[in-house]
């Protein structure tokens, strides 16, 4: 399989599938394309017609949008999301949720891996989204939310690097904790910061 992914600072997206590939052993080929430079656009395309990562081909299928490509892969690797019914049920319902929604914590706090902001961003939609997902990190029902690192963790990985970035500190550190000692998060992190592109565009706060 071949992973099409942006660039690790900023590229939230591509985080995910990555994260859940790296964890689970997935064995995949990595393409990664440094957004918003000249060709990036055409050179995307080239993998898929959305024009946009993060991409999976597998042989003659190709798979795109982060929360699509981790359903491809938990058809060979069940283990991706909860093995009982209804917690798989709510776990698929909290990566929808996060595939849709948080459009203001998205706006205000973008993924940068690199960069500090300590209290930036915090607008009153900011705020509300930020409590909705410290709600859901509350559920936790061990050190990742549904006692082993799946799917639905991957999809709020970039949630706890923006909240690194962004100094947002609540009663969820645990979380956090047990995602940024992950070693596939630790892999991507270092890689981020080893990036030689920066996008001012999305250094938001200088």
């Amino acid at each position: 399989m071949l992973l099409v992914i942006g660039n690790r600072n900023y590229s939230s997206w591509s985080l995910r599938p990555w994260l859940a590939m790296k964890a689970h052993g997935i064995a995949f080929d990595e393409k990664r394309i440094h957004l918003y430079a000249a060709g990036s656009k055409e050179e995307i395309l080239r993998y898929s017609h959305a024009g946009k990562v993060p991409v999976l081909q597998d042989g003659g299928t190709t798979v795109w949008e982060s929360l699509a490509i981790l359903e491809y892969l938990a058809e060979r690797y069940p283990r991706l999301w909860p093995r009982d019914a209804a917690e798989r049920a709510t776990a698929r319902s909290l990566a929808a949720e996060m595939h849709a929604g948080f459009a203001e914590l998205r706006q205000h706090m973008s993924m940068n891996v690199r960069k500090r902001y300590p209290g930036k961003g915090r607008t009153p939609e900011v705020l509300a989204d930020i409590a909705r997902v410290t709600a859901i990190w509350a559920q936790a029902k061990g050190p990742f939310l549904f006692g082993e690192f799946g799917a639905v963790d991957a999809m709020y990985a970039p949630v706890v690097l923006r909240f690194r970035t962004y100094g947002v500190e609540g009663p969820n550190r645990s979380y956090m904790d047990a995602m940024l000692a992950l070693p596939a998060m630790r892999e991507w992190i270092d890689a981020a910061e080893r990036e030689p592109e920066s996008i001012p565009s999305l250094d938001m706060y200088g």
